[in-house]
């Protein structure tokens, strides 16, 4: 079998090994890929492949299997439910307060996180994308626009950038696109290139590069070099699940935690072993 994992940086790893048990354990053998996109790629066009992605993974276009974990089928309501236990945070953390190009600028930021954590809207559009939410907990913009009145002017000439984390790229996406139209018609551009930019870019040695951004994200919680403690906002937006993938036609249908160990660290190394 070929094992795919993600790169060093990436949240969707650190969420994968966490679970799995295998942190700095994982073969030699393994090929790594840089983005969840390329995983879902090399992974469908390698019969002999394993690896693991988001489960906003569009599964059926990239010629994959989603495998079972433990006997629980990868969904929504299994994650919610406690059910699948192979999940993960999508973490956010904006930058720090008065360190934006204007006071406008910053109150934009807030709105937004406001919008992408507490409101209807965009707590669905969220989950279009895959994002794990409690809309019961949603309360319309309308009702929490008051408390930002920078969404009622036009705002075309702002421009929010967002890094960090690749997996969020869908479900941030979506957000800021539906708030577009509620905010003044501001700009946003995305840069996401893996969870550990997410803090760096924000709050950390690369604020103030030409790789800065207004919100940092990673498909992990921060870790505890990673203070966040300076940040307007931080937080978790959804909850996502991490899926072992295989190329479609292979036949395995579930996975356990030590057949997962074992593959990934080597110990497992053809798939007639795996039983």
């Amino acid at each position: 079998m070929n094992v795919y994992s993600r790169d060093a940086a990436s949240g969707t790893r650190d969420g994968f090994e966490s679970v799995v048990d295998f942190e700095d354990q994982l073969t030699d053998s393994a090929n790594e890929v840089a983005s969840n996109g390329e995983m879902a790629t090399q992974v469908g066009k390698d019969a002999q492949a394993i690896g693991y992605v988001s489960l906003t993974t569009d599964f059926e276009a990239n010629n994959l299997k989603a495998v079972n974990y433990e006997g629980a089928v990868p969904t929504e309501e299994n994650v919610l439910s406690g059910e699948y236990q192979l999940s993960r945070p999508f973490d956010f953390a904006t930058r720090a307060e008065g360190d934006y190009a204007s006071d406008e600028e910053e109150q934009l930021v807030k709105a937004f996180v406001a919008f992408l954590t507490e409101s209807q809207e965009g707590l669905e559009a969220v989950a279009s994308e895959g994002g794990i939410v409690d809309l019961e907990a949603a309360t319309p913009w309308d009702e929490l626009k008051a408390d930002h009145p920078i969404v009622d002017q036009d705002n075309s000439g702002i421009t929010i950038r967002t890094g960090g984390s690749t997996s969020v790229e869908k479900t941030v996406r979506a957000a800021l696109e539906a708030f577009v139209p509620y905010a003044g018609n501001f700009q946003f551009e995305m840069d996401q290139t893996g969870s550990g930019d997410g803090w760096k870019r924000v709050l950390g040695d690369e604020k103030d590069g030409p790789t800065s951004a207004h919100i940092g994200f990673a498909s992990r919680h921060f870790k505890d070099e990673e203070d966040v403690s300076g940040a307007i906002a931080s937080g978790t937006y959804c909850l996502d699940a991490i899926v072992t993938v295989v190329e479609a036609n292979n036949p395995i249908e579930d996975f356990t935690q030590q057949q997962l160990f074992d593959i990934f660290t080597g110990a497992l190394e053809n798939w007639e072993d795996v039983q």
